[in-house]
This record gives structure tokens, sequence and C-alpha cells, in this order.
């Protein structure tokens, strides 16, 4: 049994979620609850701890299925309303006027019976708090329901779910097979071998289980015993440059497969991409504050980048909720720069704009903390070197990457700028995760001036924009005084000004 997508008529009346999902929430939830039982299973040994193992997994399914079950939702009154609970009733309104962005998210536990997840974002941010989100989440609606909801819910406007006839759109980029070859070096690889080892060294020592007692372990050990530092360091780098290779390479393709962006004659942005997971994402162009090209060290060397939306509502999370903004995966740099302009209808692209260098000062500020780290760690090193704690090639190795820090932080520094470029603000920092951000200066929430203590010795200042979308503000770093005072003043004009008088004065 399923809920269809409610007729013109029905507006304003209250759905249910997709019952179809009763079939699928008590088996997931059974498999959360999977470490529980069986730890109780384990421990309990006939006195009685696996009875509540199976109550804890009980509950936890009719909590689920209560869920399914009593999950309504309208939208009426200029507002999208929800109410869910037995016991416990929650209801929640938000004005339509401030949703920002409607994601349409479907797993695989969704495709198996063509539903999808709806989440509404609405874009609440605060400075102090950074990029937070305030989501209304649909888990469980069909296809034809999500469609319906992110026309309403963006456009304002209802449709008939009989309709197959979708609004013109126009390609602005697509995903090109090619671009895999970006995917090593984005080392998202490296995270999964890092999360498989954590994951099998927790399990090892919770079982007491040592390597050296396991038998094709215990061999191979010994024949690294028996073998050249050097060669196993050399061996060791290729197979795990082999493995997250590979690694991002498949996350590159689940990720980003049939990769679409579009623009609609509403004016909204959309977002298609996945493989197994698909999901879809919608922008509204007037809730867009700017954009951010990423370049993280190694694909920069390699020439790509990657492009990601500021608007308000976005996921910034982590896991399955990180990536809600981006409008283009890893790909060459030209035509990164290309979408950036597209998307944001200008025809400069901000990436590329010649921007104002910062004082050799911030120079001297960078070289100082890349340096500094280096060598403090060098001498942490060979202090304990020294009382016999650890081997002294440790703090060897450590002094040798000194002439690295210094060409990082020559690097960063190379890297600093800013600029204003019509209505937009542009800064430019980072090494070894460059990102040049170009934000709508009407969408500036103030400005913020501060400065450190080193800072004010080297008459520097940072600007903070603050803005409702992204991180909730973006720094321009060690800049000069006077020229950051100025870029304030022009960023928000009007602003700063009885503070500069009252300066002037004194």
């Amino acid at each position: 049994m399923s809920t269809e997508a409610p007729p013109e008529t029905d507006v304003g009346r209250w759905h249910r979620l997709d019952r179809r999902m009763l079939l699928i929430r008590p088996v997931l939830d059974v498999v959360k609850s999977l470490p529980v039982l069986i730890g109780t299973v384990i421990l309990g040994q006939g006195n009685g701890w696996e009875w509540f193992g199976l109550g804890v997994t009980a509950l936890t399914v009719l909590v689920g299925v209560s869920h399914v079950l009593t999950s309504r939702y309208r939208v009426a009154d200029g507002q999208v309303e929800w109410t869910t609970g037995l016991l416990l009733r929650k209801h929640r309104a938000i004005p339509l006027d401030r949703i920002r962005t409607v994601d349409v998210t479907s797993e695989p536990k969704h495709r198996l019976f063509s539903l999808s997840a709806v989440r509404i974002g609405t874009g609440r941010h605060s400075l102090a708090q950074g990029a937070g989100n305030d989501q209304l989440v649909l888990d469980a609606v069909s296809q034809t329901e999500a469609h319906r909801l992110r026309t309403v819910l963006l456009h304002r406007k209802e449709i008939s779910p009989e309709a197959e006839t979708k609004p013109p759109e126009q390609v602005v980029a697509e995903v090109d097979r090619k671009w895999v070859r970006y995917a090593p070096f984005t080392l998202s690889g490296l995270a999964v071998v890092g999360a498989m080892f954590a994951a099998v060294w927790h399990f090892a020592h919770q079982l007491n289980i040592a390597p050296e007692n396991v038998g094709p372990l215990r061999d191979l050990l010994d024949d690294l015993a028996n073998t050249a530092l050097w060669l196993i360091v050399v061996v060791a780098a290729f197979g795990l440059l082999v493995v997250v290779s590979l690694l991002s390479v498949g996350g590159y393709v689940l990720s980003f497969w049939n990769f679409k962006l579009t623009r609609e004659s509403e004016g909204t942005l959309h977002v298609r991409r996945g493989l197994i997971t698909t999901r879809s994402v919608s922008i509204e162009e007037e809730r867009l504050r700017g954009v951010e090209v990423k370049e993280p060290l190694p694909l920069r060397i390699a020439g790509g980048a990657r492009l990601t939306a500021i608007a308000g509502g976005l996921r910034e999370g982590k896991g399955g909720d990180k990536g809600g903004g981006l409008l283009l995966p890893p790909a060459p740099v030209g035509r990164v720069h290309e979408v950036a302009a597209e998307v944001l209808r200008e025809n400069f692209d901000p990436a590329t704009v010649p921007l104002n260098r910062h004082p050799r000062r911030a120079l001297t500020r960078r070289l100082t903390r890349a340096v500094g780290g280096v060598l403090l760690l060098a001498a942490a090193l060979f202090g304990l070197a020294w009382i016999d704690f650890l081997p002294s090639w440790m703090w060897q190795v450590a002094l040798g990457l000194v002439p690295f820090a210094a060409l990082v932080g020559w690097d960063r520094y190379r890297n600093l700028g800013h600029a204003i470029v019509g209505r937009y603000l542009v800064s430019r920092s980072g090494s070894l995760a460059r990102a040049t951000v170009a934000i709508r200066r009407e969408g500036l929430t103030g400005v913020v001036v501060s400065r450190s203590f080193f800072q004010r010795r080297a008459g520097l200042i940072t600007v903070t924009a603050p803005i409702a979308a992204g991180k909730g503000g973006y720094q321009v770093v060690d800049v000069g005084e006077s020229a950051g005072l100025a870029m304030a003043e022009r960023a928000a004009p009007g602003l700063l000004t009885p503070f500069l008088r009252r300066d002037a004065q004194r």
C-alpha cells in the first residue's frame, strides 16, 4: 500500500509517509540493534541479560514503526507543517519564505520501493556556531510526491501528480568520464583505509587478538624482520598508493555517476548525481550567496579543482550530510572556472580575477608559524630521544621537514589575496587546501574586524564577512590595517564609517 501525491484539490490536507517504509524500517532497526543484541547474548550466559537485549531491540523497532505510522505533513497557510509521535507528540512548522533548499535523496533502501527522502533546508546560520543547519526531513515519500514537494516548496505552485512534463532546463555542466583521473588526487580513499584499519584494530583489541598470534600475519612479520627497512617503506608506500587510488576511483564513480547541473526556468539550480544512492539538490538562485573554488594541494598539482555553492540551507556536515552544495566534482580547473562564472551569471571568473597582495609582514607570520611549528616538534622529539624514550632518527626526520615547512609558508603567503569586483567580495587563502571564495556583498550581515597580539605588532588585521550561508563567515586574514578597513568599508558601505571617524578624531 502506498500514499500517492495528492491532487490539486488536496492542497492543505495532511499526508502520511509512504506505508511501504514499514517493510524496510523494522529490518534497519534490527540491524542497528545487532551490537546490543549480540553483546547481551554473549554476556548473558543464562543470567537474563539476553532478554534485556531482546527488549531493547523490540523497543527500537516499535519506535521506528510508530514514527512511520504517526508522521504527517502538509503545506498550508504559507508554511510546511510536520507532526509525529504517539506518546510524545512533536510538531514543527516552517514558513515557506524561509525555505532555501530541497534535497531529495534515494538510498538503496528507498530505491527498492521507488521512495525518496526529502530534506527541507531553512538556512539558519550563526557566526558563533558556524554553518549549522535546521532541516525538516520526510524520510519516506514516493518519487512523484518528492517531485511535487520540490516544486511546491521552491516555486510556490502546485502540480498534478499525473503530469509527466517537466519544466525546461538549461544544462550548465555534466560529468565527463575522463574526470575520474582526478579521483586519486582527492585522497578520499585514504580516509576509507584509515577507517578500515581503525575498525580492524578495535575489534582485534576487543577480542584480545595479537597480530603475532595470527598465522599469516606471523609469517609476514617474520619475513619483514629479514628485509631492509628502506624496501619495506617503498613497498608499503606503493601498496598504500594503489589501494587509496582504487578506493578513490570507486568512490568517485559511486558519488558522481550521471552528475548533471542544470538551471530551471523558475530560477533554480538543480544538481543530480549518484549511482547506488541517488541525490537531487535544488538551490534557489535568489538564495545563492556565492561560490567557493576548492583546490587541495594534490588536486591542484594535477590541475584540478571542485566547485561548491554558498547558499543557506545546504547540508555542511560530515558523512551523508556532506556535499549538499557541490556544483561540480573534481574536474579540470579551467572547466571549474567556466561553471563558476555561469552559475553567478557574471562575465568574469571569480577564481581568476587579479587580487590585491597582502603586506610582506604576512609572509613573516606564515614562515614563522610553519617553520616554528616544525622546529618545536623536532625539539620535543630530541628531548624524548635524549632520555632514550624515542629513537634519535625521529627528530632528525622532523628537522629535515624544515625546508618543506618553509615552502608551505611561502606558498600560503603567495596565495593570500582579496578584491572587490562588482557586487562580489573575493578572497583566497590556504596552501595545502587552497580556497577561493566569492560572496555577494548584499548578503553580508555585517563586518567583523579583529587582530591578535602579534597582528597588532605587525600592523595586520583579519576581516570576517558574516553571511547567512556556507560556513557562516569568511575571513580575509593578515591584511594591512588601512587596506583591510578600506576593503571592509567598500564591502559594507557606511557600516564602519562612525568608527573610522571616531578614530580620526582621536
